[in-house]
């Protein structure tokens, strides 16, 4: 029996294995998660990869999702790579600004690469708002880390780190 290779919540990856974050909007977002497991399972099916993205009949508190997601950013960061894939916006929200945690935690593992060398491949598609201003701040501050336009050339990139 093979082991699994998608984790979401409530279920946490244990042991020192490495991992795949797979970091991005969700609300209002299109599921672009399950595409970037079917790029990176196709390419390589050992990878273990973390998706807080969940059904949305999974009951999952607000704070166990944060702490889920914490943990699993923080296992990426320090053993793996954690993808952030900006996705365009499919369905406003009107409640919430479109990929508020994201761009959040974008920044917050900006300076974690910066400090600590943790490893993030970052995806824009096109139509992101402030894709500029991303863009700008990375190649200031972390000119190697890879910008790029498509999901697949993405999840290529964060396997060719883990390598």
């Amino acid at each position: 029996m093979s082991e699994r290779s998608v984790y979401i919540p409530p279920e946490y990856v244990e042991g020192g294995k490495s991992i795949i974050f797979l970091a991005g909007p969700i609300q209002g977002a299109p599921d672009w998660q399950s595409k970037a497991q079917e790029i990176i399972n196709g390419i390589n099916p050992e990878i273990t990869i973390a998706s807080p993205k969940r059904p949305f009949n999974k009951d999952v508190q607000y704070n166990e999702q944060v702490d889920w997601e914490t943990y699993h950013l923080r296992r990426a960061g320090g053993n793996g790579v954690i993808i952030f894939w900006l996705a365009k916006e499919e369905t406003h929200v009107c409640e919430r600004a479109y990929a508020q945690t994201t761009r959040g935690e974008l920044f917050e593992w900006k300076v974690k690469h910066e400090r600590d060398g943790a490893k993030i491949v970052i995806g824009i598609e096109e139509g992101f708002s402030g894709t500029k201003y991303i863009k700008r701040r990375f190649s200031q501050d972390c000119p190697d880390v890879q910008i790029l336009s498509t999901l697949e050339d993405t999840c290529k990139a964060a396997l060719d780190l883990l390598a």
